[in-house]
């Protein structure tokens, strides 16, 4: 049985071994029914892996049952050889001896049946996305989600407005075409007051978070290994839109690292197979960074604008928990999103995302869309999730309660945020009549002018 046999190849895909824990095997064992209903509610059918799942597990565990078995027959067949060595009864020691090869020959062969079960196992756990929380309302997709509440009203205005295309255009923000020289289709060359704009939204960001909401910053590396992949679960599910990187012509070393989608792939990883003492939590982390994805085929990638690109600003919020804290701090992330949009005077709705609409790693999403009046339709600029202790099982991080139990913790991600799409919501919603675009008062300090014009 190898680990092609489960549904993915990790040898193929260059992953020769997983050192890390994945979905609660225990939890799957003892509540096999409940697990299937709740992956069931996803709609992606992954529930069907189970059976597979602990068939590869009872095999593991009866293969290594049998090889302690057969080891204490070993022990006392050797107890038994130095018994007749000491009667000096050479041959029947010698008869012995053959049957102790014979036990070693078949604990090796189960040694390697367990390994290799034990791989089928984890590898289709790396597959099973987490189990939806309760609270979740069932849905089929995007159209099933609850809306929550609503922010403000959309921008009304005694003209006819022009879309971020043409507002990046004309206020010379964003040069499109060469952005498409440079590096081909799905980029952005951000000029002048454009580029302006987008790093004081970024320095807006971070000061907010760090000052009023009370985060740490943190400075990542762009690239990270693949253990900080499969620890927040970007792979194996999202392996086909990363980009991996390659050391010069060494192709030794493709897959060694690879571009991060997102800040929380090295953030959350900070204090992988780590043991945090529980007077350090919570651990609240916020960090700006690029972000790449591929996203081969996605709508709207080769074509202008910034609603759907490979490359993109954005700034995260981190949260690493204890259980009982997890959807309180849910819900307090969300806000910390929220307070970015009310800030810069945007119309914007919180969602709930139903059971069929989640991403793989999470328990609970809420999705932050804000209007866009030229696109004239609302943009997700943040999307804050509890992954529970899924995250934090794969990385193997836990921390040590004050009675000297070793506990996971909640994982919490959120965008706060996006910076592409609010871009887009920005100048869209702050233009004037004139062409120019009106700056919000929170952004004046970083920027230095209350408005962009053609003049400027």
């Amino acid at each position: 049985m190898d680990r092609k046999s489960a549904g993915f190849n990790l040898a193929e895909a260059g992953f020769d071994s997983i050192n890390f824990l994945v979905l609660d095997i225990k939890l799957i064992r003892e509540k096999t029914d409940v697990v299937r209903q709740r992956l069931a509610l996803r709609g992606a059918g992954d529930e069907a892996k189970i059976d597979e799942l602990l068939q590869f597990d009872d095999r593991r565990r009866k293969a290594l049952a049998e090889v302690e078995t057969l080891k204490s027959q070993r022990n006392r067949v050797s107890k038994e050889i130095g018994a007749l060595m000491g009667q000096k009864k050479i041959a029947e020691a010698e008869a012995k001896k053959n049957e102790t090869k014979d036990l070693g020959e078949k604990i090796a062969a189960l040694d390697k049946q367990a390994t290799e079960s034990e791989a089928a196992r984890d590898a289709l756990m790396l597959q099973l996305p987490n189990l939806p929380h309760a609270s979740v309302p069932a849905g089929k997709s995007a159209e099933e989600n609850p809306e929550i509440r609503v922010h403000g009203t959309k921008a009304n205005f005694d003209f006819k407005p022009k879309s971020h295309v043409e507002l990046c255009e004309s206020l010379k923000l964003v040069d499109f075409a060469r952005a498409a020289k440079l590096s081909g289709s799905g980029f952005l060359l951000y000029t002048n007051w454009g580029a302006r704009l987008e790093r004081a939204l970024i320095q807006f960001l971070l000061d907010l978070h760090i000052t009023e909401h009370n985060y740490t910053e943190v400075s990542p590396p762009f690239m990270v290994n693949e253990n900080c992949m499969y620890g927040v679960g970007q792979f194996p599910k999202s392996l086909d839109q990363a980009y991996a990187v390659r050391e010069g012509l060494d192709n030794a070393t493709l897959g060694k690292l690879f571009l991060v989608p997102t800040a929380e792939s090295p953030v959350a990883n900070i204090h992988r197979e780590e043991i945090l003492p529980e007077s350090e939590l919570p651990v609240r982390y916020c960090a700006y960074s690029p972000c790449f994805r591929a996203e081969a085929g996605a709508a709207g990638v080769g074509t202008r604008g910034m609603i759907r690109v490979h490359q993109f600003d954005k700034v995260e919020l981190i949260k690493i928990v204890k259980p009982e804290h997890g959807y309180d701090e849910l819900e307090k992330l969300v806000a910390n999103a929220e307070k970015v949009l009310q800030l810069l005077g945007l119309h914007y709705r919180v969602i709930l995302l139903c059971t069929g609409d989640m991403g793989f790693t999470s328990a609970k999403t809420y999705d932050i869309e804000v209007w866009a009046p030229g696109q004239g339709s609302y943009l997700e600029v943040s999307s804050c999730s509890n992954c529970e202790d899924f995250q934090s099982r794969r990385m193997n991080l836990r921390f040590k309660t004050e009675a000297g139990e070793n506990k996971f913790p909640h994982i919490l991600n959120g965008s706060g945020t996006a910076l592409a799409r609010l871009f887009v919501a920005l100048i869209e919603t702050h233009q004037q009549s004139d062409g120019s675009v009106k700056i919000p008062e929170a952004l004046q300090p970083y920027l230095k002018t209350e408005r962009i014009s053609i003049h400027k």
